[in-house]
């Protein structure tokens, strides 16, 4: 039987064997770190601490301000140096270390994790500042939580690792896979269901083997071999093709009895519960062929991209775009100024020569972007009423399911931007219907 997979998609160059064989080496330990008070979907969190505060690793310094939202902590030791705008990053909480690697008395393990009530272990990962390290950054609790009236049957941890360049999460399943499995078992329990599963592409079937290894003896946990096709690791197309389930237009995963995690949250989960770890570091792919030694390091969050830029021998020439993520669904940065945030799984620089600068051209009418469209949009026409300012007929025509993976500015022959064209649809349709709220609360 073949490797399971989604319908549409598509094959871009992988340029992993750039990283794919290293292993994940510590950063070196910054000298000052940002800390942004928003790494995570919903509400920024709150600050706690003030310049001239004494802090020390794993020390809470933002409280979660709702529901949907997340804490942060002190990924070194030293002085609030200020709270200051990061562009970009918004308020950020600035520490300059002070050398000393002093661990806060809160960081502690728990004796007892296996006698955790499901609202303990829930509690403790929203003070641990848990987010979904896969790039989406929701708040791992409010994840864990689904309504009465839709229970999960079926965890599902995210190996895919579907975009270019990127080797954080296999460098993760090949050298923690026990933690993987551990984690996984944690969020099972809290969900209350029964079911767990991974899904890993067919190109790295040594992380397939490492999991399943791992697994071994725990009959009610699957390691999935997933075909590697470009957009695998998006959830709907991750659910589709471990279970066949369809996430309904304008759903969620919890709407069919699912909660997908990634596999570096499921490690973040299990360090939590069982050691008292908050999330202060990740594992981050520095790579492109405008980086002289391409590496997967372990850093700090609020650690400046420059330093693991440094760590790497620096750029090989003039840089013509620098990434946060991915060539796909990464983005562009100003600055290798800026921190490394709970979400940034590599940073990708690359030269200016390398880049395509072919000009937009005329739509062929191909109607390739409808085929390897992983939703089955068709994107010419969102784009067309996005460019006429028909947004009404672009929402018509399920924008918003759109996961602007790029697969179809990928494929089009006449290099037309058609991600950006949605993109655009999207924010000038929300921007209206909070005019319209704002209009009737007035009213």
């Amino acid at each position: 039987m073949g490797a399971k997979t989604f319908n549409g998609g598509i094959y871009p160059p992988g340029f992993k064997e750039l990283t794919c064989s290293k292993e994940i080496t510590p950063a070196n330990e910054p000298e000052q770190v940002l800390i942004p008070l928003s790494q995570h979907i919903g509400a920024p969190c709150k600050p706690i601490v003030k310049r001239r505060d004494t802090v020390k690793i794993g020390q809470k310094i933002g409280e979660s301000a709702g529901f949907v939202s997340s804490t942060i902590h002190a990924s070194i030791s030293g002085t609030v140096k200020e709270i200051k705008p990061v562009s970009g990053f918004g308020q950020c909480i600035v520490i300059e270390n002070d050398g000393k690697q002093e661990m806060d008395p809160s960081v502690k393990p728990n004796p007892n994790p296996e006698n955790l009530s499901l609202d303990e272990m829930r509690n403790i990962i929203l003070e641990a500042g848990i987010v979904g390290l896969g790039g989406a950054m929701f708040p791992s609790h409010v994840k864990f939580a689904p309504p009465e009236d839709k229970p999960i049957d079926e965890v599902i941890l995210n190996g895919g690792e579907c975009e270019p360049y990127l080797t954080a999460d296999h460098r993760v399943m090949l050298e923690k896979p026990d933690r993987i499995i551990a984690g996984l078992k944690y969020i099972m329990k809290i969900v209350k269901c029964n079911r767990g599963s991974i899904g890993v592409e067919d190109n790295k079937m040594d992380a397939v083997e490492a999991l399943r290894k791992a697994a071994a003896g725990s009959d009610n946990i699957e390691v999935v071999a997933l075909k590697a096709k470009y957009p695998q690791g998006g959830e709907k197309q991750l659910i589709e093709a471990c279970t066949g389930r369809e996430v309904p237009s304008g759903g969620l995963p919890m709407d069919v009895g699912i909660v997908v995690n990634n596999v570096g949250t499921a490690i973040a989960v299990a360090d939590a519960i069982e050691n008292g770890t908050p999330l202060i570091q990740r594992v981050v792919t520095v790579t492109g062929n405008g980086i002289k030694n391409p590496a997967n390091y372990l850093a700090r969050i609020g650690t400046p991209i420059r330093e693991l830029i440094e760590q790497s021998g620096g750029y090989t020439g003039r840089i013509g775009k620098l990434i946060s993520g991915g060539p796909l669904m990464g983005a562009a940065l100003y600055s290798d100024m800026v921190p490394v945030t709970k979400g940034t799984s590599g940073i990708l620089a690359l030269e200016h020569s390398s880049l395509d600068r072919a000009e937009e051209r005329e739509c062929v009418r191909c109607a390739k972007c409808v085929d390897v469209c992983p939703i089955g949009l068709e994107p010419t026409t969102i784009m067309t009423y996005s460019k006429m300012g028909e947004w009404d007929l672009a929402n018509e025509n399920h924008v918003f399911d759109c996961i602007e993976c790029g697969s179809c500015s990928f494929m089009c022959p006449s290099r037309i931007p058609l991600i950006q064209h949605i993109a655009h649809a999207k924010n000038m349709i929300s921007q209206k219907e909070r005019e319209e709220k704002e209009k009737a609360a007035e009213a």
